[in-house]
C-alpha cells in the first residue's frame, strides 16, 4: 500500500495513516525523534480498529517517512505539521489527542486551537518546554559552545544512538513555551508518567496539572514505569485510559 502524504510547505510532504471509524478521531502525536511506527502508536491503532474508532497517526517533518531535515525544525514547525495533517484528513471532526513526550507539548499547543472539537487529551510522560527545562540545563559549557559554533550537539540516549539537538530547535521553540502561565486546555486530561523516567522527571507532570485550566485532570504515576511506557501493562493502561475517556465524554 502506498503511503499517503499531505504537503504543508513546498517539498515538505508529511506521511500519515488514517483509520476510518466512529466517534472523535484519536490522534497520536509522537515524541522527539520518534515516529508513527512506534509501539504505542501501533497499539492504539490496533485498539481503534478492534473498537471501530477513527485514528490518525503521522510523522513530523524530518521524522520517519516525512520529508524535511530533522535539525532544521523546531516545536512551532512540528505543531504546525500536526494541525495541518489533522485539518487535511479530518476537517471539522472532534478529536481526542494522545501525545507522547514531546508529543505532549505538541498536544498542549494544538489543543486550544481546536476549541470545542477537542474532546479529551491523554499525555504520556509529557515534556512541555523540554528545550528550556531539560536540554539547556543539561548542557556542559563545552556542549553549549559546540551548539553555538556548529549548530548541533549530540546527547546520549538510553534507547539507541545519541540524539541531535539543534540551535534551530532551541531558537524556534522559545515562542512556544507553555509552562510559564496557565495553559488554555479545558477538556478532560489524563496524564500517565513512569516514576523511573530518566528522560523527563515525573515531578514535571505534577507542575503541569497546576498549569492546566481544565478541572477534570487525572495524573497516574506508574511506579516501575520508564519514559517510554511501552511494557505490556503500560500499553493496557494506555488503551483503557483512551477508551474510558471516549466513553465518559460521549465519544
Amino acid at each position: 500500500m502506498t503511503m499517503p502524504y499531505v504537503s504543508r510547505l513546498p517539498g515538505i510532504d508529511l506521511a500519515y495513516e488514517f483509520l476510518e471509524g466512529e466517534g472523535p478521531v484519536v490522534m497520536f502525536c509522537p515524541g522527539y525523534a520518534s515516529d508513527m511506527q512506534g509501539t504505542k502508536a501501533l497499539t492504539l491503532e490496533e485498539w481503534c480498529r478492534a473498537n471501530k474508532r477513527a485514528m490518525l497517526r503521522f510523522d513530523y517533518a524530518g521524522h520517519g517517512q516525512s520529508a524535511g531535515v530533522f535539525t532544521e525544525n523546531g516545536i512551532g514547525d512540528w505543531a504546525a505539521d500536526a494541525e495541518h495533517v489533522l485539518d487535511q484528513t479530518a476537517p471539522g471532526r472532534d478529536v481526542l489527542l494522545v501525545g507522547s513526550s514531546m508529543g505532549g507539548w505538541i498536544s498542549l499547543l494544538l489543543g486550544p486551537r481546536l476549541g470545542e472539537r477537542l474532546r479529551g487529551m491523554v499525555l504520556i510522560a509529557p515534556a512541555p518546554d523540554f528545550t528550556e527545562s531539560l536540554l539547556e540545563r543539561e548542557l556542559t559549557a563545552e556542549q553549549a559552545e559546540t551548539l553555538e559554533r556548529t549548530g548541533v550537539v549530540y546527547q546520549p540516549s538510553e534507547y539507541g544512538d545519541p540524539l541531535p539537538f539543534s540551535l534551530t530547535l532551541v531558537r524556534r521553540s522559545t515562542g512556544y513555551l507553555v509552562m510559564k502561565s496557565q495553559i488554555g486546555v479545558t477538556c478532560p486530561v489524563r496524564i500517565l508518567h513512569g516514576m523511573q523516567d530518566a528522560s523527563v522527571p515525573w515531578q514535571l507532570s505534577l507542575k503541569l496539572v497546576e498549569r492546566l485550566a481544565a478541572g477534570d485532570v487525572q495524573l497516574i504515576y506508574i511506579k516501575e514505569g520508564d519514559h517510554r511506557l511501552s511494557a505490556p501493562d503500560d500499553l493496557i493502561l494506555l488503551t483503557q485510559t483512551v477508551g474510558s475517556l471516549l466513553v465518559e465524554n460521549g465519544g
